[in-house]
């Protein structure tokens, strides 16, 4: 029988067998594309926050509808490869995720099929959709801030170490989402509190590599992005080689290790994605669904590595955090 390489959503993408004959069952297909690599473990997305949301409309994987995952893993060249595949097998519905990248291959492939994209940072800048209340197109999702929260998360730092003068950002130029901005508005910010900023750039792990040990500064942001989240065992691997107070974008990089993390709460975020995509299932039109922006944001602590560091977390950060791993 023959089977079919699926690519998983909202995480990444490897392989998922699935039956030829499913297709003849009268049940919607949602497509899946995502520029990350797949979970170790694929049968836990059917437990994930847009499994979650799809249940509340009443979309049950493989009961009433079909999922076909595509993952670029990491290679940015091949979403709009795997993007028209998806619109040449007619699903009737795309979801992509992880930022502005796969949502921009997905748009370019189809004016028809309707597209809700997640983690987007700047949908109308991006040219994604007209305005956030009413998308127009065949496109809507949800925006996470993460270019506003920049800023933030160097105020963090800050606190988190006073003493620092120097702070490093590490962006991927060939990023989609974001990264001239996200080196503007930080440049910005470091301006303000009179501090140096080091932009450090890399697309590949040999480029990530060699931005660790040209690193100088006291502390360290990194740009949300989906290639570094694929590399995360990688980053915390270098962060604790040379010692630097780390800063990243979601709980899953403190929970691995990593120091602190900020940003929005993004279970929360792809679990209305479900909702979307089941309303637009059921006959809604995306181009009525307006864009949605995060309410909650997340602050989280790892007291273990910050002891490795040598760090003492202010009680100003613990009191604010919303988690704190011991």
């Amino acid at each position: 029988m023959q089977r079919r390489n699926f690519i998983a959503l909202l995480g990444g993408v490897s392989s998922w067998p699935f039956l030829a004959h499913a297709r003849q069952k009268a049940m919607p297909v949602i497509g899946a594309l995502n520029p990350r690599s797949p979970p170790a473990n694929l049968g836990n997305l059917v437990r994930g926050p847009i499994h979650q949301g799809m249940g509340e409309e009443g979309f049950v994987e493989g009961k009433n509808m079909i999922w076909e995952y595509r993952w670029a893993e990491g290679q940015y060249e091949r979403l709009p490869a795997l993007a028209a595949d998806l619109v040449s097998r007619k699903v009737d519905l795309i979801v992509t995720g992880e930022g502005t990248t796969a949502a921009l291959a997905a748009r370019n492939a189809t004016s028809t099929i309707p597209i809700v994209f997640t983690n987007v940072g700047d949908p109308v800048g991006s040219g994604l959709v007209a305005s956030l209340a009413r998308p127009g197109g065949n496109l809507t999702g949800f925006s996470d801030l993460n270019l506003e929260l920049e800023p933030k998360r160097l105020e963090l730092l800050c606190e988190l170490v006073p003493q620092a003068a120097e702070i490093a950002l590490l962006v991927n130029p060939d990023s989609a989402t974001g990264a001239a901005q996200i080196i503007k508005s930080t440049q910005g910010a470091a301006l303000v509190k009179g501090l140096q900023l080091a932009v450090l750039k890399a697309s590949s792990e040999t480029e990530i590599e060699a931005a660790f040990a040209q690193l100088h500064a006291d502390v360290l942001l990194v740009h949300p992005e989906p290639f570094f989240g694929t590399r995360r065992d990688q980053f915390l691997a270098l962060a604790a080689r040379h010692a630097v107070p780390t800063i990243y974008w979601n709980r899953g990089w403190v929970a691995a290790g990593s120091l602190i993390s900020y940003g929005p709460d993004v279970d929360a975020l792809l679990r209305q994605a479900g909702i979307y995509a089941g309303r637009i299932l059921k006959g809604a039109n995306p181009a009525d669904l307006p864009v949605q922006q995060p309410t909650t944001f997340k602050l989280v602590v790892n007291l273990k590595t910050a002891k490795a560091l040598g760090l003492t977390i202010p009680p100003s950060i613990l009191a604010r955090a919303d988690e704190v791993i011991e």
